[in-house]
């Protein structure tokens, strides 16, 4: 009985995670569809697409992958470039660890390996209040992310030769309205709310000024990590 119990839970708990990722999906639909024509656009097959996105999963470094790959860039050169542009997923890694400490490590890794911005955002949101938060949740959102990303940039490779301009239909900016959103929910009060703007605009002086020493792409990275520095101070 008890067994059964906990099997149903289990369960309940993994399709609420499914179920707190499906406002995220519209956003990898689109980025996902922009990224599977931008791959096909530089020279990259259908499958080569589908497995850079099942291997490497991380939407900024394949469309930065794709560019080097037109661009005849060496693979030292691309596998480099992509690591740095992964470099984040520590630090996302490493804030989020504490709710998942009485995991093994075997779980911890495989939730780590699927773990996106986006997801890393939700668990943030899922996290706040609570000392845990459940493994079976977060596979759930994991999953259904990952399983999306893969279907959209399928989709993008092989309809790419209908769409010659994607920034025409705004699929560029889904990203940034997907975030902005998930922001926007996971905002509680107005302490949080203080919190943010400072986060967010410490991260546009630091890009704005690394961007006059660095290319645009760096600075990004710069102000990310470093605004993820001042984030974890201030919620301090």
């Amino acid at each position: 009985m008890l067994e059964e119990q906990r099997i149903h839970v289990n369960s309940n708990e993994f399709l609420k995670g499914v179920k707190d990722c499906i406002p995220t999906l519209f956003g990898y639909l689109s980025i996902g569809f922009a990224c599977g024509v931008v791959s096909k656009s530089c020279g990259m097959t259908v499958l080569e697409t589908v497995a850079m996105s099942t291997f490497i999963y991380a939407g900024s470094a394949q469309f930065i992958a794709a560019s080097m790959i037109l661009s005849s860039a060496s693979i030292t050169q691309t596998i480099l470039t992509v690591f740095l542009v992964n470099l984040r997923h520590l630090l996302m890694s490493a804030a989020i660890a504490p709710y998942f400490k009485d995991n093994s490590l075997k779980k911890n890794f495989t939730v780590g390996m699927l773990m996106t911005d986006e997801t890393f955002a939700l668990a943030s949101s899922e996290g706040n209040n609570k000392s845990n938060i459940s493994y079976k949740w977060m596979i759930g959102v994991n999953v259904t992310a990952y399983l999306n990303w893969i279907a959209a940039t399928f989709v993008g490779a092989c309809f790419s030769s209908l769409i010659y301009d994607y920034k025409k239909f705004g699929l560029d900016f889904a990203l940034p309205a997907m975030f902005i959103g998930l922001l926007v929910s996971s905002l509680k009060d107005n302490s949080e709310v203080k919190k943010s703007a400072i986060v967010v605009a410490f991260s546009a002086i630091i890009f704005i000024v690394a961007v006059k020493f660095f290319s645009a792409n760096t600075a990004i990275v710069i102000s990310a990590v470093l605004g993820a520095f001042i984030g974890g101070v201030v919620k301090k």
